[in-house]
């Protein structure tokens, strides 16, 4: 008898673990996000978060900064309207947060939060969805603050939680199937360690947190750290973040010294960099003349003591981009690096998008001109790529360095990038 009650003692006991098990299982799952964004992305384009932009000091002059955000000085309904015929979908509106952090603004505030909101709007008119992106620039001589600043000082990134908060209130009540929200745009942190890694999972979930507080209904954009490369997306934990109406993005202009040539603003090796074509095995000439010219560039005008390693860090970029093999590897690593992370945590394709790709145009002041043909092979590849992985993309952008529509001083941009998107299969 004893035996038989034991048995039937380990029996109940092995069913009582297993509907704690059970238990526990579908607590899990009801805790995960089940994946599905409201606002749907396919094929967008950057407006441009500054053109000619005023020093902070000049602030205080509300004609200064209003209209806001600058584009609307120049990209006017119709100009939308032709975006929509040329085949995008969507617009991704980088909109600067210092001007809502700034003291000189304090008395205007109110009305620079209402003319985003207009802006939005003017997008929707013209049957195009917008995301709202909060797009921090880095520290400058001429700014108070930027992404290094906020992301270091923690008084600074509370008080940007509050314009992520602001933000979500003024766009709360937005048709969510054609307005979102992004947090932040390729935030500054230490990718290589575990410790910037949980640093920045840690301010994503704040941000997360801001924004859902006020905006309810809205599609939140979440990305990586390491400036929004696929990498740093790659160490985000998407269950810690308990919402499925998210999209995710990350950033691609990889190979770097194709896309950013000459520009001075990006560290102190591209700047050397110039007319090196796409892609560099179908002209071989020009490919060799242009890295002869960057070789006694960089011996005539780089700092002495930097001359050796940058000659050194550009025989190491070309190595990337000089055959077919490589070349393709380099372009194809972070959209495979996306695609895995996806995959990895159950996320369907569609809702990831390269937020931002292009390759320069002209830097400001310099009298290099990329080739226009060069910038459409290279924008058509990578919309391939995206699209083969079964992401949407945001084309960087209408104007300025990178300009595709409009130059600096707002004349046409040459077609050729345009009509390559043109010429896309529609979306079904």
């Amino acid at each position: 008898m004893s035996h038989r009650l034991q048995r039937r003692g380990l029996a109940l006991l092995a069913a009582l673990i297993k509907n704690l098990l059970l238990a526990l299982l579908l607590l899990q799952m009801a805790a995960m996000p089940s994946f599905a964004a409201t606002f749907t992305v396919r094929r967008g384009i950057n407006l441009d978060a500054w053109i000619t932009w005023p020093a902070e000091e000049k602030w205080n002059d509300e004609a200064v900064l209003r209209p806001f955000p600058e584009w609307r000085r120049t990209v006017h309904l119709a100009d939308l309207k032709a975006l929509k015929a040329d085949g995008f979908d969507f617009i991704r509106m980088p909109v600067d947060p210092l001007v809502f952090l700034s003291p000189k603004t304090a008395s205007y505030r109110g009305d620079l939060y209402q003319d985003v909101l207009d802006a939005a709007r003017l997008v929707n008119k013209a049957g195009l969805k917008v995301i709202v992106d909060l797009h921090l620039m880095p520290n400058g001589s001429d700014r108070s603050a930027g992404m290094e600043s906020v992301m270091s000082d923690p008084e600074l990134f509370q008080a940007y939680l509050d314009v992520v908060r602001r933000m979500g209130r003024t766009l709360a009540e937005e048709d969510p199937h054609a307005v979102a929200f992004e947090l932040m745009n390729e935030p500054i942190v230490d990718c290589e360690t575990a410790a910037g890694r949980a640093s920045w999972n840690g301010k994503l979930k704040q941000l997360f947190a801001a924004a859902r507080a006020s905006a309810t209904r809205l599609t939140l954009v979440l990305t990586g750290g390491c400036w929004s490369s696929a990498k740093g997306l790659s160490a985000v934990d998407p269950k810690e973040i308990p919402d499925g109406n998210i999209l995710w993005t990350f950033h691609s202009y990889d190979p770097f010294v194709l896309t950013h040539q000459g520009a001075t603003w990006a560290g102190d090796f591209i700047r050397y960099v110039k007319g090196v074509p796409y892609p560099p095995y179908d002209h071989p000439e020009a490919f060799q003349a242009a890295l002869d010219a960057t070789r006694a560039r960089i011996k005539a005008v780089a700092p002495w003591a930097r001359r050796a390693g940058l000659l050194a860090y550009l025989d190491e970029q070309v190595a990337t981009v000089d055959t077919p093999e490589r070349l393709k590897a380099t372009m194809n690593r972070p959209f495979d690096t996306a695609a895995k992370w996806a995959d990895l945590h159950g996320i369907p394709r569609h809702d990831i998008f390269l937020g931002e790709f292009g390759m320069i145009r002209q830097e400001y002041g310099s009298k290099a001109l990329m080739p226009a043909a060069w910038r459409a092979a290279y924008v058509r590849d990578m919309i391939h790529l995206a699209e083969d992985h079964g992401f949407g993309w945001s084309l960087w952008s209408y104007s300025g360095a990178f300009g595709v529509v409009q130059t600096y001083d707002g004349q046409a941009a040459e077609p050729d990038v345009l009509d390559a998107i043109r010429a896309l299969q529609p979306v079904h």
